[in-house]
């Protein structure tokens, strides 16, 4: 694919130009503030600028501070290790190979912005400690390493002052306008659950939309800190308001099982229902949320509409209509504990409601993915020892700059279920700045004498090339093809550029990409079906988790995390039937997993020699044998055929409970448990 055709539809915007004529202001500023300041490698600043450019004022800035910080450690790294290992090359790959591995593993663990700093600080230690022993003659390890921090900080600075200046586009605004679609369409949801009619059911659809918007925007909240919008610093508040928002659309889905089961059963309550729902709509539009205490408001029709409800239901839906009545009440308490968190964001206030979240407790409480970032580390290893290897056994002149592409394109993109085709377009983006810059460098420079005329001259295509950031499908190929350029161009105060070197830099740039595929292919290319299934397996696992936790802040975080889980599940493009299926059901299986908890608390309600007591112990037991198969992907069916059986015995002993509240919720328990957690109406899978 050779991406003509979007490249000829490119139609850049008002916005687009913008952000392309002034980044290439900031990049040829920082250009000429490294050249007046005779630093030893001013490409580094203008390569920084475009680096780090971003059309949202927020994200450029905050990569600019996690890329200093991660130059500032990868450099302090350097400068303790290189004279010690220096003479002894094997060791010192070794030693490298393993700093970019932890470093990335690291980073492969932290799902937010942030873990820039330590992918940065791992292949920033090779860059440094590679060119020093390649100029060991002329520097020391300590200039090279200044001389890079000040260059990056160069970069950094210029970008800021020209992106903060002239026409910011804050991310602020982007967050407001996708939070006000996703209440939106959590509202829509409600209402479409709650129709009359239910033969459509592509709410599903807007569901995991919605979990996959989440999951966004729990990144995007980290840049909040470093612009001016409105909500400027609301990270932490945003991110709790995205985590009660996950809880409404678990309790959505919850509400979306039960009408399911009772409309199976008979739809002579749905009249009543339908007016239920009508109260509870007005009431939400009208009901004013000022404080936490207002939270638990409830319509004053509330259990008088559900009693009503009750009256047009059969015997067998009272149970089920309880637990929609539950699920409903949690439902309004979640939607007016997003309301209350999202008035006091808008107005700058940074106070949670205590009612929800204790001061003492941290979050978010993200999915953390530790095999990719395994499998990705053993990558990075690999990947520096081979390069490295080639570069010590052949004795190539521009091998090091081989060793550290190499380094950096097994970090940038090993993020994704698949890096093989973004290093691809990686190494295409380098041929083409490989062909660029020789034009540039025996067309044109050797006419170029006065800074402005380089300037001009470099215009056409920086500018150009900075069009097609926006594009989400030119990107990969635009940003290394600026790198390429600006790289190999090689600008210093005393430019000289032969054609052996510009030969030999270029085999390096495509060479060292070429290695890290090679290798990203055989160790940490996963396809989206494989990394599909192992989030499944982990969400069976958080599920047993949660057959032995009481409900509390403990297993409030714990759903917390099982919802994340479920937004990195749903950004999965899988191709696999029945995966899909498996997909559908784990938001299902999330909204019945407080029932576990209910169960706990009902078990020690109970005395020890309590036969119901045993029972529930034994039911436990078979859920966790359950759900260790699914985990495990083994065949779960007999176990599921057991649970069944377990659960009709139960339902029946439970009647017999001389206290009508535990009976009451015992029997919503297992219900929810045998529809929404085991899928009675599914084969197990």
């Amino acid at each position: 694919m050779l991406l003509i055709k979007p490249v000829l539809a490119l139609n850049p915007s008002k916005s687009d130009w913008i952000f392309a004529i002034k980044t290439f202001i900031a990049g040829i500023l920082a250009l000429y503030i490294s050249f007046s300041l005779d630093l030893a490698y001013p490409m580094w600043s203008i390569c920084t600028v475009f680096i780090i450019a971003n059309p949202y004022a927020g994200m450029s800035a905050s990569k600019s501070f996690f890329r200093i910080l991660g130059t500032m450690l990868g450099a302090s790294v350097s400068i303790i290790v290189t004279p010690l290992l220096i003479h002894t090359p094997w060791l010192f790959t070794l030693f490298l190979a393993l700093w970019v591995s932890v470093c990335l593993y690291i980073s492969l663990l932290d799902r937010t912005p942030r873990s820039y700093i330590f992918m940065l600080a791992g292949y920033t230690a090779v860059i440094i400690s590679f060119t020093i022993v390649n100029f060991s003659d002329t520097s020391t390890v300590f200039e090279i390493a200044l001389s890079r921090f000040l260059e990056i900080s160069v970069g950094v600075v210029c970008s800021a002052i020209v992106t903060m200046a002239f026409f910011p586009m804050n991310l602020g605004p982007a967050v407001e306008t996708q939070i006000g679609k996703v209440l939106k369409d959590t509202q829509r949801v409600f209402d479409k659950i709650l129709e009359e009619s239910q033969s459509d059911t592509n709410y599903s659809e807007t569901l995991q939309a919605i979990t996959r918007d989440i999951a966004s925007l729990h990144s995007m909240a980290i840049h909040l800190s470093y612009e001016r919008s409105r909500i400027k610093g609301m990270t932490k508040p945003l991110q709790e308001m995205l985590h009660q928002l996950s809880m409404a659309v678990a309790n959505l889905v919850a509400m979306a099982e039960r009408i399911k089961q009772l409309d199976q059963m008979d739809v002579n309550y749905r009249y009543q229902l339908k007016i239920t729902h009508d109260h509870i709509v007005d009431f939400l539009k009208n009901q004013t949320i000022q404080d936490a205490q207002d939270i638990n408001a409830l319509p004053d029709r509330f259990d008088r509409d559900f009693h009503n409800v009750s009256d047009f239901a059969s015997t067998e839906q009272q149970i089920v209509l309880a637990s929609l009545k539950m699920d409903m009440r949690h439902f309004i308490q979640n939607f007016h504990a997003i309301e209350l968190m999202w008035q006091r964001i808008q107005k700058g206030d940074y106070s949670l409601p205590e009612i929800l979240i204790p001061k003492n407790i941290r979050y978010p409480n993200l999915h953390r993915d530790y095999s990719t970032a395994v499998r990705g580390a053993i990558s990075a290893f690999l990947v520096v020892m081979i390069s490295t290897g080639v570069w010590i056994l052949t004795g190539w002149k521009s091998g090091y700059m081989m060793a550290e592409m190499a380094a950096v394109t097994a970090c940038i993109l090993t993020a994704l279920d698949n890096p093989v085709p973004g290093l691809k377009l990686f190494l295409r983006g380098n041929i083409y700045a490989s062909i660029v810059v020789f034009l540039y460098a025996f067309g044109i420079f050797p006419n170029v004498t006065e800074f402005w005329q380089l300037a001009l001259c470099l215009a056409p295509v920086l500018i150009f090339v900075l069009l097609l950031y926006p594009n989400p499908m030119l990107t990969p190929l635009a940003v290394p093809m600026m790198i390429g350029i600006t790289m190999g161009m090689g600008f210093h105060n005393r430019y000289h550029l032969e054609v052996t070197s510009w030969f030999d830099g270029s085999m390096a740039m495509i060479f060292g990409p070429a290695i890290s595929i090679w290798i990203m292919r055989t160790v940490r290319a996963m396809s989206p079906d494989m990394m599909a299934q192992r989030i499944l397996s982990a969400h069976y696992k958080a599920v047993r988790k949660a057959l032995y936790l009481p409900y509390g802040m403990r297993f409030r975080m714990h759903l917390r995390a099982m919802l994340d889980r479920i937004g990195v599940l749903n950004s999965k493009i899988v191709q696999s039937e029945t995966l899909k299926q498996n997909i559908n059901l784990a938001i299902i299986e999330c909204s019945a997993v407080v029932d576990l908890a209910r169960i706990q608390e009902l078990m020690l309600k109970l005395k020890k020699d309590d036969h119901l007591l045993l029972s529930l112990e034994e039911f436990t037991l078979q859920l966790d044998d359950y759900l260790r198969a699914k985990e495990l992907r083994q065949d779960a069916e007999a176990f599921h055929h057991k649970i069944m059986q377990h659960i009709e015995r139960l339902s029946q002993e439970s009647e017999h409970v001389q206290d009508l509240n535990v009976s009451q919720r015992l029997q919503i328990s297992l219900n929810n448990i045998q529809n929404s957690l085991c899928h009675a109406e599914y084969k197990a899978v």
